[in-house]
């Protein structure tokens, strides 16, 4: 019998792939970054080649360094960067274009159209999502609309769509397989989440064809084989998950009330509703978490466009740390902030804020401030924005938040850590395995093949790697909360439009 699960996690500055064996233990892995293009401000895109290459390149290579071969490994599951939007030909399998990344604010302007028609409150009832250029349906609609008889093309089935792990899938199985999972499905304002179905008032108001789509499947079921080229043999691709859902339930949240946070190139927080979806009162996502079992599970979602991505722009924008691990380094050359705020909106807020015109700003700069006073601000930014979410959580819920399960790169830095968990006032408790996307990949593919028996099973490898305790007091922590939010009230509505 196989004894390993290998997870194929994209994101969004690199590829990476984990070998995972039945403890749920990361046996070997391979990551390599790929180029970000920003053809201008606001603007990010992706070389959908330079996605597949490093995929497959790094999924060999962790094989390799476990000294596996094919046969080894039982299943492979997929998680991704999501909203990431790719457009290929059916007959080529070439892009047609750059992949327009979800940060990309390229259909800011369909948006605010849609929005001055007054569909917002349709789409939202439909899909849980807010009209937002975040969000794939109009990342279709502008390349669409971008690239003359694409749109007639795309209605006789020669365009194809997919979302990252659409693509990845297309590739893996040598275009035998077009589809999605339900978790990805719900990200792109065309996937109704009551109906479990593509929406055809949305894709006419968008101008959309419904052939373009792919098929939308649970997230743990055999969606097929790689082509033997790529492994030397078959293996079935058995799970698929955008990359926040696959986190949580990595981090086994598998009962209502549980949360999770993970810190990546952005924040996002997932809260389990159950089988029934939450309706958002307070400018979160209402979003499918996963679909297992003849069952979906939904969730509340708090997305922040940049988080650890700040870092990179101290690497790679300011050039005040060599390397990303440098930065908690640094930030610890001064004992807190002195004052300064650092609101990251690089490509416009998130939730709760839904601003794709806010812009970036450091404010509270003296003569005094060092580069130590940024990073910790940058750090900090992680955080604050994080207690944002769990404020407007709590408010949908109904209920207070408990505790808050994180992963992600950024979660093992220990001061950030408590610095979070002192600004939220409750505990926040980090996992044995940080890297809980490819955990939840592996999960929901060895699920679908037996692997694993049950979500209990899994729920009982989840292990504790360090607990923090809040230990700011009540009166310190709204006082600095109430300067964040007025660095971010300054932040908004910036860029002209």
């Amino acid at each position: 019998m196989p004894k390993y699960i290998l997870a194929l996690d994209q994101g969004t500055t690199s590829s990476r792939a984990i070998v995972f064996d039945r403890d749920g233990r990361a046996v070997a892995s391979a990551q390599q970054e790929f180029p970000q293009i920003l053809p201008a401000p606001g603007l990010v895109e992706h070389d959908p080649e330079a996605i597949w290459s490093s995929q497959l390149r790094v999924a060999r290579e962790a094989m390799r360094r476990a000294s596996l071969g094919a046969g080894d490994v039982a299943a492979v599951g997929i998680t991704n960067q999501r909203e990431t939007t790719i457009l290929w030909d059916r007959h080529t399998g070439r892009p047609v274009a750059n992949a327009i990344v979800w940060q990309s604010r390229a259909s800011a302007g369909i948006c605010d159209r849609l929005k001055a028609d007054g569909l917002e409150p349709l789409v939202r009832a439909k899909t849980g999502l807010v009209l937002d250029a975040y969000f794939s349906g109009t990342k279709i609609k502008h390349l669409l609309d971008a690239h003359e008889g694409l749109r007639a093309r795309a209605a006789k089935g020669e365009i194809l769509f997919g979302t990252v792990d659409t693509w990845l899938l297309w590739r893996l199985t040598g275009g035998r397989r077009h589809a999605t999972d339900l978790s990805n499905a719900s990200r792109t304002l065309l996937f109704n989440i009551h109906t479990l179905d593509w929406d055809d008032e949305l894709l006419a108001i968008l101008g959309i064809p419904r052939a373009m789509l792919p098929e939308v499947r649970p997230s743990s079921e055999v969606y097929g084989e790689t082509a033997e080229e790529h492994f030397g043999r078959r293996i079935p691709i058995a799970g698929d998950a955008g990359d926040q859902q696959a986190a949580a339930f990595g981090q086994a949240c598998f009962e209502p009330g549980t949360a999770k946070n993970t810190y990546g190139t952005g924040a996002f927080m997932l809260w389990n509703t159950g089988p029934q979806p939450v309706a958002s009162q307070n400018n979160l996502l209402t979003t499918i978490g996963w679909g297992l079992g003849g069952r979906v599970t939904y969730c509340l979602e708090g997305s922040v466009f940049i988080s650890g991505a700040v870092v990179q722009w101290l690497r790679d924008g300011l050039g005040i740390i060599k390397t990303s691990a440098e930065v908690e380094r640094l930030s610890a050359t001064v004992p807190d902030n002195g004052g300064v705020y650092f609101v990251p909106a690089f490509v416009g807020l998130g939730a709760p804020h839904w601003d794709s015109y806010a812009r970036g700003t450091i404010l509270g700069i003296t003569r005094g401030t060092t580069a130590g006073h940024l990073a910790r601000a940058a750090l900090e930014s992680m955080a604050y924005q994080t207690r944002d979410l769990a404020e407007a959580m709590q408010k949908d819920a109904g209920m207070p938040l408990g505790s808050l399960k994180v992963d992600g790169g950024a979660s093992v830095n220990d001061p950030l850590m408590q610095f979070q968990a002192d600004i939220l006032g409750v505990e926040v408790c980090r996992p044995v395995v940080s890297e809980t996307t490819a955990l939840g990949a592996a999960y929901l593919a060895g699920l679908a093949v037996g692997f694993w028996h049950d979500t209990a099973e899994i729920a009982r490898q989840w292990a504790l790697d360090r607990r923090f305790r809040p230990g700011l007091a009540a009166d310190a922590r709204e006082a600095l909360c109430r300067r964040w939010q007025e660095a971010v009230r300054r932040s908004l509505d910036w860029e002209e439009h």
